[in-house]
């Protein structure tokens, strides 16, 4: 039954996110923070699949998860590659849905933090990471002794402020609206979750 619970997280978080991704938030070149902000600026600079670039971006903190904390890399990895594969395999009808909804950019920056902040927080109930810089934050925080959520949100506000830098064309502001929207809707998933001791939970942004 575990095993069957996890699976069907990761396919409607996975969609979940998708939908955030490629419905809401592509469309007006708004950012999100960790692996997936970082996939979304070079998808908006070279025209790469995001999840593809989301892939080649965590395989260094996988590596590195591996020598550290082994654990990290098992709830993580499938996460990250069935994740990435959604959002790259529902690029195109999910966009067109974008366009057909026409949402403006206010509403697509809350929408799509809400939609990609419930797929992170139903994964993260079943103990199901998608990795990246959210698991780098993670070893940070347990090297320093301090807590996981403000590193995963600093870092995020980084590569929302680079990305905003390098792309002329998406809003600073919005795009911090969308990485506050994913925070709390991971941690209102994951706060009444029965394991929230577990280290994997201390991935949602808690405020």
């Amino acid at each position: 039954m575990p095993f069957i619970h996890k699976s069907i997280s990761i396919i409607v978080g996975s969609l979940l996110m998708a939908m955030g991704v490629n419905v809401f938030l592509i469309n007006h070149e708004l950012l999100d923070g960790g692996t997936f902000g970082m996939g979304l600026i070079l998808h908006y600079l070279t025209g790469m699949q995001v999840g593809l670039m989301v892939i080649m971006l965590s395989i260094p903190v996988l590596i590195l998860s591996w020598f550290y904390n082994r654990s990290f890399l098992y709830n993580s990895i499938h996460g990250m590659l069935f994740s990435s594969f959604i959002v790259d395999l529902t690029y195109y009808p999910m966009r067109a849905l974008g366009f057909i909804l026409d949402q403006n950019p206010m509403a697509s920056a809350i929408l799509g933090g809400l939609f990609v902040g419930a797929g992170i927080g139903l994964m993260l109930r079943f103990e199901i990471s998608i990795g990246g810089t959210d698991l780098l934050g993670q070893i940070i925080a347990n090297y320093a002794r301090i807590n996981p959520g403000m590193v995963i949100f600093l870092i995020d506000l980084l590569i929302v402020f680079s990305g905003t830098f390098i792309i002329t064309g998406s809003s600073f502001f919005l795009s911090v609206i969308t990485v506050i929207c994913v925070g709390t809707m991971t941690s209102l998933l994951t706060i009444k979750s029965n394991k929230a001791h577990s280290p994997i939970i201390t991935f949602g942004i808690l405020f």
